[in-house]
C-alpha cells in the first residue's frame, strides 16, 4: 500500500571546487530528506533532474521506489552511463536514503540486513586532487603536485611504490590498485607501448613485490584505454607479478572481446564501473570469463539497480566489488551494499579522500579500521553534507517545488 508521504521539494547542489559532483536532495512533506549523488557532467545532471525528473517526482510517494524509477524511465538514455542514467542513479540513492530514514534504520538494514560485520577494503592509490576538475579521466587531471597530507598515493605509486605498500600494510590494508600504464596509453591512443614505457610501467610492481612479497594484492586499473591486442600484450607482461585483477583493459563496446583477453591472463577480469544497467552486466556475466562484477552506484542506476546486479552475479557465482573513487555519498552507500550482499568481495576506498576532501564537505564518512570497513547505525546511508555548503561563493543551488 502506498504511503501518504509526498515529495515536496527537489534540490541539486554543485560546488565549482568539486566540479564533477552533483548532489540531489529530495524532501518529503514531513521534512525527511534523502541525499543522492552522481559524478561527471554535473551541470548536465542538474539540468536533467530539474527539467525532466522533478515534474515527475513532485507530489509523488517517495517510499514507492520502483514506481518512481519506472515513471522516470525515458525513451532514450538507457543504454549508456550518460546524463540520464547518472541523474536517475542519484535520485534512486536519495529515495533509498529517504526511505531508510522514514523507517529509522541504516540502509544496510533497509536492504534486508547484513551478510557480514565488516568488509575488507583495498586502497585506490589516488591523491588528494585526483580528477578534481572537470577535465575528466586524464593524466592531466591527476594533480599530484602540492600534496595536502601524507597520502599523495598517486605520486607514491609512480615513484616509491615500495614505501607506499609498506605504509598501507601498517594500516592493515593488504590490497591496492594502481594504473601506471595510462601515460603510455594516452601517448599512443592505446595502440602501442615502447620498451622504455613498458619498463617504467612495470617498475611499481617490481617495487611492491620487493617490499612486501606476496603479502599485497595488486589490482591493475587500465581505464579502458587500450586496444584489445595491446591489452593482451600487457596482461602477459604482468604475469610475473601475480596481479589480483585486471580492470577495464579496453572499452567494453563488445563484451565478448573479454573471452579472448581471458586466455592471456591468470588474473581475475574485473568489469565494470562503466556498465550502466542490469542488462549490460548480464552480457558481461554471460561471457563466462567474468571474475569480478564492479558496479558504481552513481552510474548504474543507483541502489535499486546495484542490488539486482549483485543478485544476478551471485547466480553466476561471481562476486561484486562496488566502485568508489568519487564522492562521499556513493562511497557510503556502496559500503552499505557491500555489508549486505553475500557475494561482496571487497570494497574500494581512497585514503586521500576519506581523510581529506570528503571531510571538508560531509560528516560521518566511513573510515577503514585495520583494513576493514563498517558503517554507523545512523538511518540512511549516514552521509550528511556539512552546513553552509549552499552559502559558499562557488555553490550552485537549484530548487524545484
Amino acid at each position: 500500500m502506498f504511503s501518504k508521504l509526498k515529495i515536496a521539494k527537489v534540490e541539486t547542489l554543485r560546488l565549482k571546487e568539486f566540479a564533477n559532483l552533483c548532489w540531489v536532495k529530495l524532501t518529503a512533506d514531513d521534512g525527511t530528506v534523502g541525499l543522492g549523488e552522481s559524478f561527471f557532467g554535473a551541470s548536465a545532471v542538474e539540468a536533467y533532474v530539474h527539467d525532466w525528473c522533478a515534474p515527475l517526482l513532485l507530489g509523488r510517494d517517495p517510499l514507492a521506489i520502483p514506481a518512481r524509477m519506472t515513471e522516470l524511465r525515458d525513451y532514450i538514455g538507457w543504454r549508456g552511463a550518460g546524463v540520464e542514467t547518472r541523474a536517475l542513479s542519484a535520485i534512486d540513492i536519495a529515495l533509498w536514503d529517504l526511505k531508510s530514514k522514514v523507517h529509522g534504520v541504516p540502509l544496510v538494514e533497509m536492504l534486508g540486513g547484513r551478510a557480514r560485520a565488516s568488509i575488507r577494503t583495498y586502497n585506490t592509490c589516488a591523491g588528494y586532487r585526483y580528477v578534481r576538475s572537470a577535465e575528466g579521466q586524464k593524466v592531466a587531471n591527476w594533480n599530484t603536485q602540492g600534496a595536502e597530507g601524507p597520502y599523495e598515493d598517486l605520486d607514491a605509486f609512480l615513484t616509491r611504490a615500495d614505501e607506499l605498500a609498506l605504509s598501507l600494510k601498517e594500516q592493515g590494508i593488504e590490497a591496492m590498485k594502481i594504473w601506471p600504464f595510462d601515460p603510455a596509453a594516452e601517448r599512443s591512443g592505446g595502440w602501442d607501448i615502447t620498451p622504455s614505457e613498458l619498463k617504467t610501467a612495470l617498475a611499481p610492481f617490481e617495487k611492491i613485490r620487493s617490499a612486501v612479497g606476496d603479502d599485497m594484492d595488486i589490482m591493475v586499473e587500465f581505464h579502458s584505454l587500450w586496444s584489445p591486442p595491446m591489452a593482451r600484450r600487457l596482461s602477459r607482461a604482468l604475469k610475473p607479478y601475480d596481479t589480483y585483477w585486471h580492470e577495464d583493459p579496453f572499452r567494453l563496446e563488445n563484451l565478448s572481446d573479454l573471452k579472448e583477453y581471458g586466455r592471456h591472463t591468470d588474473a581475475l577480469i574485473c568489469a565494470s564501473e562503466t556498465l550502466p544497467s542490469i542488462h549490460a552486466f548480464r552480457e558481461y556475466l554471460e561471457t563466462g570469463v567474468a571474475g569480478v562484477a564492479m558496479l558504481d552506484l552513481g552510474w548504474c542506476g543507483g541502489v535499486s539497480s546495484a542490488r539486482k546486479v549483485a543478485g544476478m552475479a551471485e547466480a553466476y557465482g561471481v562476486p561484486i566489488a562496488p566502485h568508489d573513487c568519487t564522492g562521499p555519498v556513493v562511497y557510503a552507500a556502496s559500503c552499505h551494499l557491500s555489508l549486505h550482499a553475500p557475494n561482496a568481495l571487497i570494497q574500494e576506498s581512497v585514503r586521500a579522500f576519506y581523510t581529506g576532501w570528503h571531510l571538508e564537505i560531509a560528516e560521518a564518512v566511513p573510515t577503514p579500521v585495520n583494513g576493514r570497513i563498517d558503517v554507523a547505525d545512523a538511518p540512511g546511508h549516514g552521509i550528511v553534507l556539512r552546513e553552509g555548503l549552499e552559502s559558499r561563493d562557488d555553490a550552485v543551488l537549484r530548487v524545484s517545488k
